[in-house]
């Protein structure tokens, strides 16, 4: 948090520094029009095309962000009926059920966690817990209707489960386009570099309006970036909808 601050303090603070060397030795001369009709509409149609990237990539992470959290919330909520499910399952089969989910559930929360946050491969451990947790969940032939409908239920969340974990393998792997940061880069540059090209008679206002417009777009930036990595940064997705539950 205190990092991006500093961050966009100082961008506002270099951008204010080279209004004020602009204007201390090439200030605009007396006959100089505050704006001219071209360069107000190219500096229009920049501005306007930026706010639009800047949009797309604003709601592409928000969309990632928030759909990890639904993909935590479901599989976390999933394996907690499975555990409360267990009670009904076959003696012996039942204490078997209720430690397998819970061993699943250590290794998100204690390795896999740990490894989206780093940004490396979850590798197949996780889906080999599950296939245990499935194997136990089929009841034999001889049970009693009541065990074999907690099967079947069983069954369904796991199903439930194993989506929810494949989009939040998704979600740990997905981020915005080389292509629309190079726009955001770009972009932002263009947009504060065209400050510079107007002749403000008034160094206070040009210094405001320039510093001002240089934290909104670098406050922009650094949230879509922190936005962009839904598993570590300030708005990271953490176990908490686990740990809740086990």
């Amino acid at each position: 948090m205190i990092e991006s601050f500093a961050v966009v303090l100082g961008v506002a603070l270099l951008a204010g520094a080279v209004v004020l060397i602009k204007h201390r030795f090439w200030p605009p001369g007396p006959d100089e029009e505050p704006r001219e009709d071209v360069a107000e509409y190219i500096s229009m149609m920049v501005g306007v095309l930026y706010a639009l990237v800047l949009g797309l990539a604003l709601v592409s992470v928000w969309d990632t962000n928030s759909g990890a959290e639904d993909h935590a919330a479901t599989e976390a909520s999933a394996a907690h009926q499975i555990h409360l499910l267990a009670a009904g399952l076959p003696s012996g089969q039942d204490a078997r059920m209720r430690g397998e989910i819970e061993t699943y559930i250590r290794h998100v929360t204690e390795t896999e966690w740990p490894a989206m946050a780093e940004g490396t491969p979850l590798g197949p451990t996780g889906w080999r817990l599950l296939n245990d947790v499935r194997a136990t969940g089929q009841v034999p032939a001889d049970a009693t209707p009541a065990q074999q409908a907690t099967g079947q239920e069983t069954l369904a969340q796991l199903s439930v489960l194993d989506e929810a974990r494949r989009g939040r393998e998704a979600d740990a792997t997905e981020r915005l386009s080389p292509v629309i940061w190079f726009g955001l880069i770009v972009g932002g540059g263009l947009t504060i570099a065209f400050m510079f090209m107007f002749g403000v008679q008034r160094s206070f206002t040009h210094l405001v309006m320039v510093m001002g417009l240089s934290a909104l777009i670098t406050f922009t930036v650094l949230l879509i970036y922190q936005l962009d990595s839904p598993f570590q940064g300030l708005f990271a997705v953490d176990t908490t909808p686990f740990t809740r539950y086990f």
